[in-house]
């Protein structure tokens, strides 16, 4: 189908996203605008056409939406396509020099409705969005007449889907690396952490909200309970490393405490930090126990004797054995309340190295080893 062109000085070059924007279903293309030819504008004001009411936005992913609208069905048949004003809602004000009659990002040639508006380029995972519409009718000499805008309407795009998050989990697992033995997950604190624990909460580690690390799409951020322990190891030593960002005062457990034939495992995510190391967070939950119900909704499950990063399997006579994954810095969280008194609290030798803190930490959009093309 015709992906128009705004003449006249309204970005009637053809843009680099003409041919790459296409709504499978409804055959509609759309292209990106060049908003700084907009003072020339050849549009026109035709006051018949229908302004668009009563806006509806549905079916939401991280990286595409539906929309519809009701109008006056007169002068339906004199529209030739959409004009869809669409903006991250904290810099909607950002431009004051905008032409109040110009759209600032889409076209849209005229399609039943509703319309599937999709982009990775334009649409970010978990990201709040006003969005206006105009209606327009091409005229003989290539402009425009639209319509008054609509009243502007706002949403938030959805959590990376389980598709996504298999297609993060697959990169991940190209750069796992070899296994290693482990015995041990380990917790990193200040002393005061850990005086709480015993204090105030019967003795008990008790799960948080997971902070916003990592991969912007990610469903568990903000969202899932847990607690975050470390397994990896040093390569000369087999035993965790002595330094931290987290704290001098550990945690240490056996590992066949948290994880064992009654545990399940689950992949939440894989991120950088704009470095050469890349962490994977891996949720780690009791069978049965709300973390676990949540985590079936929302995750890939992995299968805890066969995966790239965290193994728990069991030899002759019983015994359970731990491997981690050598090339990735694993991040496990436990959806489960820990009591201390299941290990020990010691302080260690080396460093807090600040610096290595992933608390809140950004993922690096421009990382192509850990980013998808669904937005960041």
């Amino acid at each position: 189908m015709e992906v128009p062109s705004l003449g006249r000085g309204v970005g009637s070059a053809r843009s680099p996203c003409e041919d790459m924007i296409k709504n499978v279903s409804l055959e509609a293309q759309l292209c990106e605008r060049e908003e700084n030819k907009s003072q020339n504008s050849g549009i026109a004001r035709m006051e018949e056409l229908p302004v668009p009411q009563n806006i509806k936005i549905n079916n939401i992913t991280c990286d595409s939406f539906k929309i519809t609208w009701d109008m006056d069905s007169k002068a339906k048949e004199r529209i030739t396509h959409y004009f869809i004003d669409l903006n991250k809602k904290e810099n909607k004000n950002s431009n004051k020099f905008k032409h109040k009659d110009v759209p600032t990002k889409l076209v849209a040639k005229a399609v039943p409705l509703p319309m599937t508006v999709r982009g990775h380029w334009f649409l970010s995972p978990r990201t709040e969005y006003t969005v206006a519409v105009q209606t327009a009718s091409k005229q003989s000499d290539g402009d425009y007449a639209v319509s008054e805008w609509s009243e502007i309407i706002e949403f938030c795009t959805a959590d990376y889907s389980s598709v996504h998050l298999t297609q993060l989990l697959e990169k991940a697992e190209v750069i796992a690396g070899r296994m290693l033995k482990f015995s041990v997950f380990y917790r990193n604190q200040n002393k005061e952490y850990f005086d709480r624990a015993r204090e105030v909460h019967g003795n008990k580690m008790l799960p948080t909200v997971k902070d916003k690390s990592g991969s912007h799409g990610s469903p568990i951020s903000g969202k899932l309970e847990g607690i975050f322990f470390s397994c990896n190891t040093e390569f000369n030593t087999g035993k965790p490393p002595q330094d931290s960002p987290y704290g001098r005062h550990r945690f240490e457990v056996p590992a066949e405490v948290l994880f064992n034939q009654k545990s399940n495992l689950y992949f939440g995510d894989f991120y950088c930090m704009y470095t050469a190391y890349h962490y994977v967070i891996l949720v780690l939950a009791p069978a049965d126990s709300p973390g676990d119900e949540f985590c079936k909704q929302r995750l890939p499950a992995l299968d805890i004797t066969s995966n790239k990063f965290l193994t728990c399997t069991e030899e002759e006579g019983g015994q359970l054995v731990f491997h981690h994954a050598q090339d990735v810095i694993l991040e496990v969280i436990y959806t489960d309340p820990v009591d201390l008194a299941l290990g020990t609290v010691s302080e260690i030798s080396g460093h807090q190295l600040m610096s290595l803190s992933t608390f809140n930490a950004k993922k690096d959009p421009s990382c192509k080893t850990c980013n998808i093309s669904v937005g960041r």
